[in-house]
């Protein structure tokens, strides 16, 4: 017969399952949403849009099952930390989907056109972008700190190419002001995938705490 400590085991289980595989549609959205920007492709865009759904009804499934483990099990300390991250963590998924949906959205409105430039450094965004949303989770399912602090230099390799995007797209628009609105539009790309590592390190953040106690800054 099963103990009360191994029945909040397996809940406990089932919940990190159901986080897992929000992240990995929001891993897919991430890439698709990029691929319907590069391939200019209406469908792959509107197909990410849709997901969106599919995301919020996760969020919401994780959060009742958070709920009634805390009514049913009553944990304390680390065991109700852990569930109260469970629910951060997927607010931060979340919001991290609706970035996918907004580059989608962009994708549909600029697809029409030509670029002002080959998409080189945005596909490399959000290829770490995707990379430190599936670091993040591992981290915290394994709630390995060590892995949850090398986030760091991947946030900071985000950090780069979006600035050196922004510089570049900066450039073209003063030497040629038919362009700007197009490009204001990329550097909002390149902005959103920015945005996901700052959410991916506040998953680090939480893990760290979890495992030590301690509350650190990932990003600063």
């Amino acid at each position: 017969m099963s103990t009360p400590r191994q029945w909040f085991d397996k809940d406990l289980d089932e919940l990190n399952q159901e986080i897992l595989k929000m992240g990995g549609i929001i891993e897919e959205q991430i890439y698709d949403a990029v691929e319907a920007l590069i391939r200019k492709d209406l469908d792959l865009a509107e197909k990410v849009i849709q997901r969106d759904d599919q995301v919020d009804e996760l969020q919401e499934i994780i959060e009742d099952k958070s709920v009634r483990l805390v009514i049913q099990q009553q944990p304390i300390a680390k065991d109700l930390r852990t569930i109260f991250a469970g629910i951060k963590l997927v607010t931060d998924l979340e919001r991290i989907s609706d970035i996918a949906v907004n580059i989608a959205r962009i994708a549909k409105k600029i697809l029409k056109e030509e670029y002002v430039k080959p998409l080189i450094d945005i596909p490399r965004v959000a290829k770490i972008a995707q990379n430190i949303v599936r670091v993040a989770l591992d981290a915290y399912v394994k709630r390995d700190v060590s892995m949850a602090e090398s986030l760091v230099e991947m946030e900071e390799a985000i950090d780069h190419l979006y600035s050196q995007i922004f510089r570049e797209l900066l450039v073209i628009m003063l030497e040629n002001p038919k362009t700007v609105s197009q490009a204001m539009q990329l550097i909002m790309v390149a902005r959103q995938l920015e945005r996901i590592g700052d959410h991916s390190t506040n998953i680090g953040e939480m893990v760290v705490y979890l495992e030590t106690g301690k509350r650190i800054k990932l990003n600063d």
